[in-house]
């Protein structure tokens, strides 16, 4: 008898799947503020459950804020955050004040909501166009994307692009980084597998990976509601 593939059993939302909370540091969001206030960069975080690390800001009020640090923000920096146009490295500002060209990180999807896209480590988006009603962002997928133009957004590019370049070394330091943020590792190859275990099972060479959009769980692997298959022209 076969096992559940490892979409099915990650479906059913069981703790084995669940990412422990209690690894996290802080609530990693942007905090409401009337006007513009400033905030002093306090310390700077090693979060387990995350690659990038966390820069804790006082507010002038006294709350706590942790964000994602920037490249090149430390203990003792002074930022801004709220609705202003100082597009300097680490400011939080209004996405319509950015300056078109300008690296952005931890952007809020709808204003107000602490940020949600590009909170990687290295990674960063590209202020394209703005309008009236919106802002045109080239994430680093290529993809571009309109976002609210009184979206938060931070000055400069997520900390920690190296990460991959200090080698794990040995089996086990691989292990315990992937639980600490409840990755499945080792994860053993498809078509490794027997043909009841996997729709790639077995003698699976050959056979189409597309599959249909209405395709049970089980079978809803590879391609799934491909628009086209095979090579592109002049793409060889």
């Amino acid at each position: 008898m076969g096992k559940r593939i490892v979409s099915q059993r990650r479906g059913r939302g069981s703790p084995t799947y669940k990412s422990p909370s209690h690894r996290f540091k802080a609530d990693v969001k942007y905090l409401f503020v009337e006007g513009v206030m400033e905030g002093k960069v306090v310390d700077i975080v090693d979060d387990p459950g995350r690659n990038v690390p966390l820069a804790k800001i006082i507010l002038e009020d006294g709350r706590e804020m942790y964000v994602p640090a920037a490249e090149g923000m430390y203990v003792g920096m002074t930022i801004k955050i709220g609705d202003h146009d100082d597009a300097s490295l680490g400011n939080i500002i209004s996405v319509k004040n950015v300056p078109e060209g300008y690296p952005i990180f931890n952007i809020e999807i709808t204003p107000y909501d602490g940020g949600k896209l590009v909170r990687t480590a290295g990674s960063y988006a590209v202020v394209l166009s703005h309008d009236a009603t919106k802002t045109t962002i080239k994430l680093p997928s290529k993809k571009l994307k309109a976002i609210h133009p009184n979206a938060r957004v931070m000055i400069g590019v997520a900390a920690g692009g190296d990460i991959d370049v200090k080698p794990y070394v040995k089996a086990g330091n691989k292990y315990y980084a992937m639980k600490a943020r409840n990755k499945l590792y080792p994860i053993t190859s498809k078509t490794a597998m027997n043909a009841v275990d996997h729709k790639f099972g077995g003698s699976s060479f050959g056979v189409p990976k597309t599959v249909s959009r209405h395709a049970p769980p089980g079978r809803k692997v590879g391609s799934i509601a491909a628009r086209r298959t095979g090579v592109r022209k002049g793409k060889l």
